[in-house]
């Protein structure tokens, strides 16, 4: 299929979802409507069995985070969303920002989700975790000489480092929350010389950053961990060879500990069918929801009651950095700025 072919399919898919969603738009009993930039897949099993519980029907629309955020501030009083679903407290912050949400609270969102994982006004909150930590090169690289995100300014490492562009929303949360730890000038330090040490200049995914560093592109890189869990248990050949030639090293254990972000949601400010989103919240928010979600993309559960999967117990335990998940999108500005000055592209 060509490229413009499939912007078409696309268009057109959003279309259809968005014409059922607001033919659906009216307050109901039985209904609830969500904006995701999560994948279908990865959500679509939880609303079905949601819906089984309760029989509230769950109207889903996906799409990108930026794309869904401006479809939100372009409908302003008029959307259908009850709910908005993306990733990243950077880009939940920005949300935020928009007054698109409204503050909320629940017994189970109060219970189940720590309070450094959800906005300090319940804005939005945390629905599922993951780690942003150091990948490396088994026969290349000692773990030992990992022990801090800092590290990766020393001149040790210079060509031998891959990570994903600037623009991407996860390094910013991560250099968001080095500001908070080090200050904004010892940041910035950080971050020249972190450049000065690539092997190439930013391209990819973070998928890319692990594939690059098992072909011999870079020793280390920098990436979240579900999508290394993804590559565990894939079936393609490609993906069993990169893991079996890549670790996970977790840096800051003996300080503040490795970085970490979230997906969440939150209620929409005209949100129609307010009491059926606090429940779908409440669910999402629970034991089994939680648990279903680490096995089915190798995050990290929010909710503490909630089990690991195989495959994130098979990396061991760790100590993870409890900043507040608003900090990541108060100081993003800054580490935008930051990141252009030190060059990274």
């Amino acid at each position: 299929m060509s490229r413009g072919l499939k912007i078409l399919v696309t268009a057109l898919t959003a279309t259809v979802a968005a014409t059922a969603i607001t033919a659906c738009s009216g307050g109901s009993d039985d209904q609830v409507n969500l904006y995701s930039s999560r994948n279908e897949g990865l959500i679509k099993p939880l609303l079905d069995e949601f819906t089984a519980e309760t029989g509230i029907r769950v109207n889903l629309l996906t799409g990108s985070g930026d794309g869904l955020l401006s479809r939100l501030q372009s409908e302003g009083q008029n959307t259908p969303a009850d709910l908005f679903l993306t990733v990243d407290a950077g880009a939940l912050h920005r949300a935020k920002q928009a007054d698109l949400f409204q503050p909320v609270t629940t017994q189970a969102l109060s219970e189940k989700i720590p309070e450094h994982l959800k906005d300090q006004e319940n804005h939005w909150y945390g629905l599922s975790m993951r780690a942003r930590p150091i990948f490396y090169a088994i026969d290349r690289v000692d773990p030992s000489e990992i022990t801090d995100y800092m590290d990766l300014a020393n001149e040790k490492w210079r060509g031998r480092i891959c990570v994903r562009s600037s623009d991407n929303i996860y390094n910013q949360s991560m250099v968001a929350a080095l500001i908070d730890h080090h200050g904004e000038a010892a940041t910035e330090e950080w971050a020249r010389g972190l450049v000065a040490n690539f092997a190439r200049s930013p391209v990819g995914g973070d998928r890319d950053q692990i594939h690059a560093v098992a072909s011999g592109v870079c020793d280390i890189a920098i990436a979240n961990t579900y999508y290394f869990g993804g590559m565990v248990n894939s079936d393609s050949a490609t993906n069993r060879d990169t893991v079996s030639k890549v670790a996970i090293a977790w840096p800051a254990q003996d300080s503040y500990g490795v970085h970490v972000n979230v997906s969440g949601i939150g209620l929409i400010k005209h949100a129609r069918n307010e009491e059926n989103a606090k429940k779908l919240m409440d669910f999402l928010a629970s034991r089994q929801a939680q648990t279903w979600y680490a096995n089915a993309n190798s995050e990290y559960p929010v909710n503490p009651e909630a089990e690991w999967s195989e495959t994130l117990q098979s990396w061991g335990e760790f100590k993870a950095d409890d900043i507040s998940m608003s900090v990541l999108g108060e100081n993003n500005a800054t580490a935008v700025r930051l990141m252009d000055r030190a060059g990274w592209r």
